[in-house]
Protein backbone atom coordinates (compact mmCIF):
# COMPACT_ATOMS: atom_id res chain seq x y z
CA UNK A 1 0.00 0.00 0.00
CA UNK A 2 1.47 3.58 -0.75
CA UNK A 3 1.88 5.83 1.84
CA UNK A 4 1.44 9.26 1.14
CA UNK A 5 3.59 10.76 3.99
CA UNK A 6 7.25 11.09 2.95
CA UNK A 7 9.17 9.57 6.13
CA UNK A 8 11.97 12.19 7.81
CA UNK A 9 12.41 11.23 10.93
CA UNK A 10 15.65 9.50 10.54
CA UNK A 11 17.58 13.31 11.08
CA UNK A 12 15.55 13.29 14.06
CA UNK A 13 16.57 9.97 15.49
CA UNK A 14 20.10 10.00 17.05
CA UNK A 15 21.15 7.36 19.08
CA UNK A 16 23.87 9.00 21.02
CA UNK A 17 21.13 11.13 22.80
CA UNK A 18 19.80 10.21 26.58
CA UNK A 19 16.42 9.45 25.33
CA UNK A 20 15.56 6.18 24.18
CA UNK A 21 14.96 5.50 20.55
CA UNK A 22 11.07 4.24 20.67
CA UNK A 23 10.55 7.85 22.73
CA UNK A 24 12.60 10.00 20.07
CA UNK A 25 10.38 8.08 17.35
CA UNK A 26 7.62 9.17 19.42
CA UNK A 27 8.37 12.52 19.85
CA UNK A 28 9.05 12.81 16.33
CA UNK A 29 5.91 11.83 15.03
CA UNK A 30 4.11 13.84 17.65
CA UNK A 31 5.52 16.65 16.06
CA UNK A 32 4.88 16.18 12.77
CA UNK A 33 1.05 15.90 13.54
CA UNK A 34 1.25 18.77 15.34
CA UNK A 35 3.19 20.56 12.24
CA UNK A 36 0.18 19.11 9.75
CA UNK A 37 2.74 16.74 8.11
CA UNK A 38 0.77 13.93 9.19
CA UNK A 39 -2.99 14.67 8.89
CA UNK A 40 -5.45 12.68 9.95
CA UNK A 41 -6.08 9.64 8.54
CA UNK A 42 -2.35 9.11 6.87
CA UNK A 43 -1.33 5.58 6.86
CA UNK A 44 2.33 5.08 8.53
CA UNK A 45 4.83 2.68 7.43
CA UNK A 46 4.42 -0.42 8.36
CA UNK A 47 6.41 -1.33 11.33
CA UNK A 48 8.82 -3.28 9.62
CA UNK A 49 9.47 -0.53 7.11
CA UNK A 50 9.99 2.35 9.18
CA UNK A 51 12.26 0.03 11.34
CA UNK A 52 14.43 -0.53 7.94
CA UNK A 53 14.50 3.23 7.28
CA UNK A 54 15.27 4.67 10.48
CA UNK A 55 18.14 1.51 11.12
CA UNK A 56 16.09 0.49 14.67
CA UNK A 57 14.82 -2.75 15.62
CA UNK A 58 11.48 -3.45 14.31
CA UNK A 59 10.87 -4.28 18.21
CA UNK A 60 11.61 -0.35 19.03
CA UNK A 61 8.95 0.83 16.47
CA UNK A 62 6.05 -1.32 17.61
CA UNK A 63 6.70 -0.11 21.01
CA UNK A 64 6.68 3.06 19.62
CA UNK A 65 3.12 2.60 17.53
CA UNK A 66 1.86 0.74 20.81
CA UNK A 67 2.38 4.04 22.74
CA UNK A 68 0.72 6.44 20.02
CA UNK A 69 -2.22 4.02 19.73
CA UNK A 70 -2.69 3.63 23.82
CA UNK A 71 -2.20 7.69 23.71
CA UNK A 72 -4.68 8.58 21.52
CA UNK A 73 -2.29 10.05 18.36
CA UNK A 74 -2.70 6.76 16.15
CA UNK A 75 -5.28 4.54 15.30
CA UNK A 76 -4.88 0.85 14.19
CA UNK A 77 -6.87 0.06 10.98
CA UNK A 78 -6.08 -3.91 11.45
CA UNK A 79 -4.50 -5.31 8.28
CA UNK A 80 -4.59 -1.96 6.17
CA UNK A 81 -2.36 -0.75 8.97
CA UNK A 82 -1.39 2.26 11.22
CA UNK A 83 -2.71 5.98 10.61
CA UNK A 84 -3.00 9.08 12.33
CA UNK A 85 -6.33 9.17 14.47
CA UNK A 86 -9.26 10.37 12.45
CA UNK A 87 -10.30 12.28 15.66
CA UNK A 88 -7.11 14.55 15.68
CA UNK A 89 -8.37 18.58 15.14
CA UNK A 90 -6.91 20.38 12.04
CA UNK A 91 -3.48 21.50 13.27
CA UNK A 92 -3.36 25.50 14.61
CA UNK A 93 0.47 25.60 14.07
CA UNK A 94 0.69 24.29 10.33
CA UNK A 95 2.01 27.91 9.49
CA UNK A 96 5.13 26.73 11.22
CA UNK A 97 4.84 23.05 9.35
CA UNK A 98 9.22 22.23 9.05
CA UNK A 99 10.74 24.48 12.00
CA UNK A 100 12.58 22.63 14.53
CA UNK A 101 12.08 24.70 17.71
CA UNK A 102 13.11 23.08 21.25
CA UNK A 103 11.70 24.77 24.53
CA UNK A 104 14.83 27.46 24.88
CA UNK A 105 13.67 28.81 21.27
CA UNK A 106 9.83 28.13 20.70
CA UNK A 107 7.78 31.29 20.47
CA UNK A 108 5.53 31.71 22.83
CA UNK A 109 1.87 32.07 21.97
CA UNK A 110 0.47 32.94 25.62
CA UNK A 111 0.67 35.41 28.16
CA UNK A 112 2.76 35.67 31.23
CA UNK A 113 3.96 37.76 33.69
CA UNK A 114 7.85 38.47 33.19
CA UNK A 115 10.56 39.14 35.56
CA UNK A 116 11.11 42.58 36.77
CA UNK A 117 14.16 44.24 35.01
CA UNK A 118 15.08 45.16 38.49
CA UNK A 119 17.96 42.95 40.13
CA UNK A 120 17.32 40.85 42.60
CA UNK A 121 19.80 41.05 45.23
CA UNK A 122 21.44 37.42 44.21
CA UNK A 123 25.16 37.33 43.28
CA UNK A 124 25.05 35.28 40.02
CA UNK A 125 27.55 33.96 36.99
CA UNK A 126 30.85 32.16 37.57
CA UNK A 127 34.10 33.61 39.18
CA UNK A 128 34.85 34.60 43.59
CA UNK A 129 31.94 35.36 45.15
CA UNK A 130 30.62 37.15 47.98
CA UNK A 131 27.42 36.50 49.80
CA UNK A 132 25.37 38.86 51.57
CA UNK A 133 25.82 36.97 54.74
CA UNK A 134 25.13 33.46 54.33
CA UNK A 135 26.85 30.87 57.43
CA UNK A 136 29.88 28.60 56.38
CA UNK A 137 28.69 25.60 55.92
CA UNK A 138 31.70 23.90 55.31
CA UNK A 139 31.70 24.04 59.70
CA UNK A 140 28.45 22.08 59.87
CA UNK A 141 29.90 18.71 60.65
CA UNK A 142 27.96 16.37 57.73
CA UNK A 143 27.99 13.14 60.04
CA UNK A 144 25.70 14.91 62.26
CA UNK A 145 23.21 15.79 59.43
CA UNK A 146 23.86 12.18 58.42
CA UNK A 147 22.92 10.67 61.50
CA UNK A 148 20.17 13.66 62.21
CA UNK A 149 18.26 12.34 58.47
CA UNK A 150 19.07 8.34 59.77
CA UNK A 151 16.94 8.87 63.24
CA UNK A 152 14.44 10.97 61.03
CA UNK A 153 14.47 8.15 58.19
CA UNK A 154 13.69 5.21 60.93
CA UNK A 155 11.23 7.47 62.83
CA UNK A 156 9.25 7.71 59.80
CA UNK A 157 9.14 4.59 58.95
CA UNK A 158 7.86 2.82 62.38
CA UNK A 159 5.57 5.41 62.32
CA UNK A 160 4.01 5.86 58.84
CA UNK A 161 5.51 9.26 58.36
CA UNK A 162 5.95 9.24 54.73
CA UNK A 163 2.79 10.10 53.51
CA UNK A 164 1.65 13.37 52.85
CA UNK A 165 1.42 15.52 56.07
CA UNK A 166 0.31 18.81 57.50
CA UNK A 167 0.37 22.25 55.69
CA UNK A 168 1.98 24.08 59.00
CA UNK A 169 4.82 21.58 58.92
CA UNK A 170 6.02 18.58 60.85
CA UNK A 171 5.00 18.97 64.68
CA UNK A 172 8.00 17.96 66.30
CA UNK A 173 9.65 20.77 65.03
CA UNK A 174 7.10 23.43 65.13
CA UNK A 175 7.09 22.35 68.74
CA UNK A 176 10.84 22.64 68.89
CA UNK A 177 10.78 25.78 67.30
CA UNK A 178 8.37 27.27 69.54
CA UNK A 179 10.21 26.05 73.10
CA UNK A 180 13.47 28.19 71.28
CA UNK A 181 11.26 31.36 70.36
CA UNK A 182 9.62 31.20 74.05
CA UNK A 183 13.01 30.63 75.88
CA UNK A 184 15.68 32.76 73.87
CA UNK A 185 13.14 35.31 72.07
CA UNK A 186 10.47 36.17 74.40
CA UNK A 187 7.75 35.16 71.92
CA UNK A 188 4.36 33.91 73.51
CA UNK A 189 3.54 30.73 71.22
CA UNK A 190 3.05 27.23 71.11
CA UNK A 191 3.49 24.85 68.28
CA UNK A 192 0.31 26.28 67.43
CA UNK A 193 1.69 29.66 66.34
CA UNK A 194 3.67 28.22 63.95
CA UNK A 195 3.83 27.37 60.15
CA UNK A 196 6.86 25.57 58.60
CA UNK A 197 8.26 26.97 55.46
CA UNK A 198 10.58 26.72 52.54
CA UNK A 199 13.22 29.33 54.01
CA UNK A 200 12.51 33.04 55.45
CA UNK A 201 11.79 34.22 51.53
CA UNK A 202 9.27 31.47 51.28
CA UNK A 203 7.54 32.96 54.77
CA UNK A 204 7.91 36.35 53.69
CA UNK A 205 6.02 35.76 50.34
CA UNK A 206 3.43 33.81 52.48
CA UNK A 207 3.03 36.39 54.76
CA UNK A 208 2.70 39.34 52.29
CA UNK A 209 0.10 36.92 50.34
CA UNK A 210 -2.49 36.35 53.47
CA UNK A 211 -2.38 39.92 53.89
CA UNK A 212 -1.63 42.30 50.51
CA UNK A 213 -4.72 42.33 47.83
CA UNK A 214 -3.89 44.16 44.45
CA UNK A 215 -3.92 47.87 45.32
CA UNK A 216 -2.90 47.69 48.86
CA UNK A 217 0.10 49.88 50.33
CA UNK A 218 3.45 48.17 51.40
CA UNK A 219 5.84 50.14 53.41
CA UNK A 220 9.36 49.52 52.85
CA UNK A 221 12.79 51.19 54.16
CA UNK A 222 14.42 52.83 51.45
CA UNK A 223 17.07 50.22 51.75
CA UNK A 224 15.97 46.91 52.19
CA UNK A 225 15.98 43.37 51.15
CA UNK A 226 14.46 43.19 47.71
CA UNK A 227 13.23 39.77 47.01
CA UNK A 228 10.87 41.07 49.66
CA UNK A 229 9.81 43.70 47.85
CA UNK A 230 9.53 41.63 44.96
CA UNK A 231 7.29 39.58 46.33
CA UNK A 232 4.76 42.28 47.35
CA UNK A 233 4.72 43.87 43.56
CA UNK A 234 4.03 40.39 42.51
CA UNK A 235 0.94 40.63 44.75
CA UNK A 236 0.07 43.90 43.01
CA UNK A 237 1.37 46.38 45.94
CA UNK A 238 1.73 49.75 45.67
CA UNK A 239 5.20 49.73 47.32
CA UNK A 240 5.38 53.28 49.36
CA UNK A 241 9.52 53.88 50.56
CA UNK A 242 10.35 55.78 53.76
CA UNK A 243 14.28 56.41 55.06
CA UNK A 244 16.28 54.99 57.42
CA UNK A 245 19.00 56.54 59.41
CA UNK A 246 21.57 54.86 62.45
CA UNK A 247 18.50 54.30 64.39
CA UNK A 248 16.47 52.24 61.58
CA UNK A 249 13.13 53.25 59.71
CA UNK A 250 11.87 56.67 60.42
CA UNK A 251 8.81 56.48 61.90
CA UNK A 252 7.44 59.82 61.28
CA UNK A 253 7.37 59.03 57.37
CA UNK A 254 5.82 55.66 58.40
CA UNK A 255 2.72 57.63 60.44
CA UNK A 256 2.85 60.54 56.68
CA UNK A 257 3.14 57.11 54.44
CA UNK A 258 -0.63 55.78 56.79
CA UNK A 259 -2.61 58.68 56.13
CA UNK A 260 -1.71 59.21 52.29
CA UNK A 261 -2.13 55.69 51.52
CA UNK A 262 -4.52 52.31 52.32
CA UNK A 263 -1.36 50.44 54.24
CA UNK A 264 -1.61 46.60 54.86
CA UNK A 265 1.87 45.77 55.93
CA UNK A 266 5.23 47.28 57.24
CA UNK A 267 8.36 45.26 56.19
CA UNK A 268 11.06 45.43 58.47
CA UNK A 269 14.30 43.83 59.76
CA UNK A 270 14.71 45.27 62.43
CA UNK A 271 17.48 43.39 64.56
CA UNK A 272 20.00 43.86 61.55
CA UNK A 273 18.67 45.88 58.95
CA UNK A 274 18.85 44.58 55.42
CA UNK A 275 21.43 45.55 54.30
CA UNK A 276 22.65 48.43 56.48
CA UNK A 277 22.81 45.98 59.38
CA UNK A 278 21.69 48.63 62.17
CA UNK A 279 19.19 47.61 64.59
CA UNK A 280 15.88 49.45 65.45
CA UNK A 281 15.72 51.09 68.36
CA UNK A 282 13.25 51.02 71.27
CA UNK A 283 11.65 53.95 71.14
CA UNK A 284 11.01 53.41 67.26
CA UNK A 285 9.57 49.90 67.40
CA UNK A 286 7.14 51.40 70.25
CA UNK A 287 5.71 53.96 68.00
CA UNK A 288 5.82 51.31 65.17
CA UNK A 289 3.42 49.32 66.95
CA UNK A 290 1.26 52.21 67.81
CA UNK A 291 1.14 52.95 64.37
CA UNK A 292 0.76 49.14 63.45
CA UNK A 293 -2.51 49.83 66.00
CA UNK A 294 -3.71 52.95 64.87
CA UNK A 295 -4.16 52.24 61.25
CA UNK A 296 -4.59 48.47 61.44
CA UNK A 297 -1.59 47.47 59.20
CA UNK A 298 0.58 44.43 60.06
CA UNK A 299 4.49 44.02 60.49
CA UNK A 300 6.31 41.55 58.98
CA UNK A 301 9.21 41.11 60.81
CA UNK A 302 12.09 39.22 59.29
CA UNK A 303 14.31 38.24 61.92
CA UNK A 304 16.81 35.99 59.33
CA UNK A 305 19.64 35.80 61.90
CA UNK A 306 18.79 36.76 65.47
CA UNK A 307 21.06 34.25 66.95
CA UNK A 308 24.61 36.07 65.82
CA UNK A 309 24.70 38.97 67.74
CA UNK A 310 28.70 39.66 69.12
CA UNK A 311 27.82 42.81 71.26
CA UNK A 312 25.67 42.81 74.59
CA UNK A 313 22.10 40.62 74.63
CA UNK A 314 20.34 40.49 71.40
CA UNK A 315 17.09 42.99 71.38
CA UNK A 316 13.93 41.01 71.72
CA UNK A 317 11.95 40.75 68.55
CA UNK A 318 9.23 42.91 68.14
CA UNK A 319 6.68 39.90 67.93
CA UNK A 320 7.28 39.26 71.75
CA UNK A 321 5.53 42.37 73.04
CA UNK A 322 3.48 43.06 70.11
CA UNK A 323 1.86 39.57 69.17
CA UNK A 324 -1.30 41.14 67.66
CA UNK A 325 -0.01 43.29 65.08
CA UNK A 326 3.36 41.33 63.97
CA UNK A 327 3.86 38.29 61.99
CA UNK A 328 7.39 36.97 62.84
CA UNK A 329 9.35 35.59 60.07
CA UNK A 330 12.41 33.16 60.96
CA UNK A 331 15.18 31.05 59.43
CA UNK A 332 17.52 27.60 59.81
CA UNK A 333 19.41 28.71 57.03
CA UNK A 334 22.12 30.88 58.95
CA UNK A 335 22.28 28.44 62.40
CA UNK A 336 22.26 24.83 60.39
CA UNK A 337 22.37 25.70 56.46
CA UNK A 338 20.79 27.48 53.54
CA UNK A 339 20.35 24.04 51.54
CA UNK A 340 17.77 22.85 53.91
CA UNK A 341 15.22 25.40 53.03
CA UNK A 342 14.09 25.09 56.50
CA UNK A 343 11.99 28.98 57.59
CA UNK A 344 8.90 29.76 59.49
CA UNK A 345 6.48 32.30 60.56
CA UNK A 346 5.33 32.56 63.86
CA UNK A 347 1.63 34.37 64.01
CA UNK A 348 -2.01 34.17 65.67
CA UNK A 349 -3.37 30.57 64.77
CA UNK A 350 -5.74 32.16 62.22
CA UNK A 351 -3.38 33.75 60.57
CA UNK A 352 -1.38 30.46 60.59
CA UNK A 353 -4.73 28.87 59.00
CA UNK A 354 -4.43 30.97 56.32
CA UNK A 355 -0.69 30.53 55.67
CA UNK A 356 -1.38 26.73 55.83
CA UNK A 357 -3.73 26.81 53.41
CA UNK A 358 -1.67 29.10 50.83
CA UNK A 359 1.33 26.11 51.20
CA UNK A 360 -1.59 23.49 50.41
CA UNK A 361 -2.26 25.12 47.25
CA UNK A 362 1.52 25.85 45.70
CA UNK A 363 3.51 22.80 48.11
CA UNK A 364 0.56 20.38 49.53
CA UNK A 365 3.38 20.12 52.88
CA UNK A 366 6.74 20.55 53.35
CA UNK A 367 9.66 18.29 53.45
CA UNK A 368 8.58 16.03 56.72
CA UNK A 369 12.03 14.29 56.40
CA UNK A 370 14.00 16.97 56.60
CA UNK A 371 12.02 18.87 59.07
CA UNK A 372 12.11 16.30 61.92
CA UNK A 373 15.83 15.62 60.84
CA UNK A 374 15.90 19.67 61.97
CA UNK A 375 13.81 18.74 65.24
CA UNK A 376 16.64 15.67 65.62
CA UNK A 377 19.35 18.37 65.66
CA UNK A 378 17.44 20.81 68.35
CA UNK A 379 16.25 17.88 70.60
CA UNK A 380 19.47 15.75 70.82
CA UNK A 381 21.54 19.51 71.67
CA UNK A 382 23.58 19.36 68.62
CA UNK A 383 21.92 22.14 66.96
CA UNK A 384 23.01 24.27 70.56
CA UNK A 385 26.73 23.06 70.77
CA UNK A 386 27.25 24.15 66.96
CA UNK A 387 25.75 27.77 67.50
CA UNK A 388 27.94 28.20 70.28
CA UNK A 389 31.11 26.75 68.28
CA UNK A 390 29.91 28.96 65.12
CA UNK A 391 29.34 31.83 67.18
CA UNK A 392 32.73 31.93 68.24
CA UNK A 393 34.42 31.10 64.38
CA UNK A 394 32.28 34.49 63.31
CA UNK A 395 32.88 36.62 65.88
CA UNK A 396 37.01 36.42 65.00
CA UNK A 397 36.00 35.93 61.35
CA UNK A 398 33.98 39.85 61.73
CA UNK A 399 37.38 41.48 63.50
CA UNK A 400 39.57 39.92 61.19
CA UNK A 401 37.27 41.14 58.08
CA UNK A 402 37.47 44.28 59.97
CA UNK A 403 41.43 44.84 59.61
CA UNK A 404 41.24 43.60 56.00
CA UNK A 405 38.55 46.09 55.08
CA UNK A 406 41.20 49.04 57.06
CA UNK A 407 44.15 47.63 55.20
CA UNK A 408 42.64 47.14 51.78
CA UNK A 409 40.26 49.74 51.65
CA UNK A 410 40.85 52.24 54.09
CA UNK A 411 41.13 55.40 52.07
CA UNK A 412 37.99 54.23 49.79
CA UNK A 413 35.71 52.63 52.72
CA UNK A 414 33.88 53.73 54.83
CA UNK A 415 31.53 51.30 57.55
CA UNK A 416 30.59 50.83 60.59
CA UNK A 417 31.42 47.07 62.88
CA UNK A 418 28.18 45.51 62.68
CA UNK A 419 26.92 44.79 66.04
CA UNK A 420 25.18 41.87 64.46
CA UNK A 421 24.50 39.84 61.51
CA UNK A 422 27.04 38.07 58.81
CA UNK A 423 28.12 41.06 56.56
CA UNK A 424 29.42 44.57 56.81
CA UNK A 425 27.92 47.31 54.76
CA UNK A 426 30.28 48.96 52.95
CA UNK A 427 29.75 52.94 51.53
CA UNK A 428 32.34 54.05 48.98
CA UNK A 429 31.53 57.68 49.01
CA UNK A 430 34.46 58.77 46.21
CA UNK A 431 33.34 55.67 44.29
CA UNK A 432 31.45 55.60 41.33
CA UNK A 433 29.59 51.89 41.94
CA UNK A 434 28.58 51.45 38.63
CA UNK A 435 31.91 51.70 37.07
CA UNK A 436 33.72 49.21 39.99
CA UNK A 437 30.68 46.48 40.07
CA UNK A 438 31.26 46.78 36.33
CA UNK A 439 35.06 46.03 36.58
CA UNK A 440 34.31 43.54 39.31
CA UNK A 441 31.79 41.28 36.90
CA UNK A 442 34.52 41.76 34.39
CA UNK A 443 36.91 40.16 37.13
CA UNK A 444 34.83 37.07 37.91
CA UNK A 445 34.14 39.18 41.17
CA UNK A 446 30.37 38.44 42.26
CA UNK A 447 28.15 39.98 44.65
CA UNK A 448 24.55 41.82 44.79
CA UNK A 449 24.54 45.11 42.79
CA UNK A 450 23.95 48.14 44.83
CA UNK A 451 21.46 49.03 43.40
CA UNK A 452 19.28 45.70 44.32
CA UNK A 453 19.07 47.21 47.70
CA UNK A 454 17.33 50.13 46.78
CA UNK A 455 13.89 50.89 46.69
CA UNK A 456 14.27 54.51 45.44
CA UNK A 457 16.55 56.31 43.56
CA UNK A 458 17.80 58.85 46.46
CA UNK A 459 18.84 56.08 48.50
CA UNK A 460 22.20 56.09 49.70
CA UNK A 461 24.37 53.42 47.72
CA UNK A 462 26.62 50.39 49.21
CA UNK A 463 27.52 47.05 49.24
CA UNK A 464 26.71 44.56 51.34
CA UNK A 465 29.37 41.77 51.57
CA UNK A 466 29.06 38.55 53.84
CA UNK A 467 32.41 37.93 56.20
CA UNK A 468 30.98 34.53 57.94
CA UNK A 469 31.51 32.34 55.10
CA UNK A 470 35.00 33.48 54.57
CA UNK A 471 38.01 32.35 56.02
CA UNK A 472 40.87 34.33 56.53
CA UNK A 473 42.87 33.36 52.87
CA UNK A 474 39.03 34.34 51.38
CA UNK A 475 38.92 37.59 53.11
CA UNK A 476 41.89 38.86 52.38
CA UNK A 477 41.44 37.82 48.55
CA UNK A 478 37.97 39.09 48.60
CA UNK A 479 39.00 42.31 49.94
CA UNK A 480 42.15 42.57 47.39
CA UNK A 481 39.68 42.22 44.35
CA UNK A 482 37.27 44.63 45.73
CA UNK A 483 40.31 47.00 45.97
CA UNK A 484 41.38 46.35 42.52
CA UNK A 485 37.71 46.87 41.28
CA UNK A 486 37.34 50.13 42.54
CA UNK A 487 40.41 51.24 40.70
Amino acid sequence: MLRPWQVSLGDRIDPSRDVPIYMQIIQALIRDIERGRLTSGTYLPSSRELATILRVNRKTVVLAYEDLIAQGWLDSAGTRGTMVSASLPEPVNRQRAGVEATMSDAPIDYRYAPPPERPLALPSGPGLKLDEGAPDGRLFPADLLARAYRAAAQRASRENLFQYGNPRGSLPLRESIATMLKSQRGLPVTAENICITRGSQNGIFLAAHVLVRPGDSVIVEALTYEPAVAACRSLGANIVSVGLDEDGIDVEAVERACRRNAVRAVFLTPHHQFPTTVSLRPERRLRLLELAHQFGFAIIEDDYDHEFHFESQPLLPMAGYGPGHVIYVGSMSKLLLPALRIGYVAAPPPVIDAIAHMVSLTDGMGNTLTENAAAELIENGELRRHARKVRQVYAKRRENFAREIDRGLGDLVEYRMPDGGLAFWLRFPNTDLDTMEARAAAMGLRFAASRSFMTRDDAPRGLRIGFASLNEHEARTAIAALREAAG
